[in-house]
């Protein structure tokens, strides 16, 4: 009798817990931006949630935790309850470059990839007068002088430097890397000739190009990008494979039910579909493009690979420190 009460008992509590999962969400779900308010991520993260909340019909609180790079808000995220109630809207930097040069206070094992919005490509620019018009011309002047030319990059260990060094060190070439706070002033940098070369996204240094100030020689991107038309894209120059851009995603805590997380995939995927969010990704140089979890997932899986290799190549693997 006792274990007919107690199968009756297990059966109404999973019928509850199903019937709880089948009405998610029922409250407002949070979600946390590893970045300080303003900027690119920040804006991304706030319109896709304002167009998800319709979607799924249940508000979306966005609360910024900047600091660390995006690793403070990534161990709020990794840390929360795994109920569907807390999701991180992240940029692939401390995803897949900064776990390997800095011991950050989580794994890729603590979160799980729900889907990915889009990108920004880098690029790499020169001074009017560089001996090069093109990234096949770059590279090649790069092999005839290695070490001669400087690199200004958004900080030390960023994925823009990684983005160049992994493209370097399959074209076998030696550039050196200076460190600034940010793109904006890597391009005051350059443009102040302190720098031979410019390594950044799109809109620091747009409006220069226009003015005749830099030409725009090499994309870190598979594609061409409309805003610099003249750059060259990895696949213009043979390496289609070694793609690293700026990419901004979802992520959920470790053990999220796997029905909670496929809902919220699909909300944000429609919401990525909007013209809403196009119109607002492409007024700060990015692109959307809607990746599932499976797509996401593989694209990450690439570039963490990727990217430790980079990192033991030019010294900055923690191992290595």
């Amino acid at each position: 009798m006792k274990s007919i009460l107690k199968a009756s008992i297990a059966a109404v509590a999973l019928g509850l817990s199903f019937s709880a999962a089948a009405e998610y969400p029922d409250r407002p779900i949070t979600m946390i931006v590893p970045a300080a308010p303003g900027g690119g991520t920040d804006t991304f993260g706030r319109k896709i949630a304002d167009l998800a909340e319709k979607i799924l019909n249940q508000q979306i609180t966005v609360e910024n935790r900047g600091g660390g790079s995006g690793t403070v808000g990534m161990a709020n995220i990794i840390t929360a309850r795994p109920d569907g109630y807390t999701i991180g809207f992240v940029w692939n930097s401390p995803l897949t470059t900064l776990p390997h040069s800095l011991n950050v206070p989580y794994s890729k094992d603590n979160y799980s990839l729900l889907m990915s919005i889009g990108y920004s490509a880098y690029t790499i620019c020169a001074h009017p007068d560089f001996p090069a018009n093109n990234g096949a011309e770059l590279l090649a002047e790069l092999k005839k002088h290695p070490g001669k030319y400087t690199l200004g990059n958004d900080g030390a260990g960023g994925t823009m430097q990684f983005a160049a060094e992994r493209i370097f060190t399959k074209a076998g070439v030696k550039v050196r890397p200076v460190p600034f706070k940010g793109a904006g002033e890597t391009a005051k940098n350059f443009l102040g000739g302190h720098v031979d070369l410019y390594g950044g996204s799109i809109p620091p240094i747009e409006q220069h190009v226009k003015a005749g100030k830099a030409k725009c020689l090499l994309m870190t991107s598979v594609d061409r990008n409309s805003a610099l038309p003249d750059a060259s894209s990895l696949k213009d120059i043979g390496m289609a494979d070694e793609e690293t851009v700026l990419w901004w995603g979802l992520v959920v805590p470790a053990k999220t039910p796997a029905n909670i997380q496929k809902k919220l995939e699909d909300a944000f995927l429609k919401a990525d579909a909007l013209p809403e969010m196009k119109t607002t990704m492409n007024n700060y140089g990015a692109v959307v493009r809607p990746l599932d979890a499976a797509q996401t997932k593989k694209v990450f899986d690439t570039e963490y690979a990727a990217l430790g290799q980079v990192a033991k190549a030019i010294g900055l693997s923690k191992k290595d420190k």
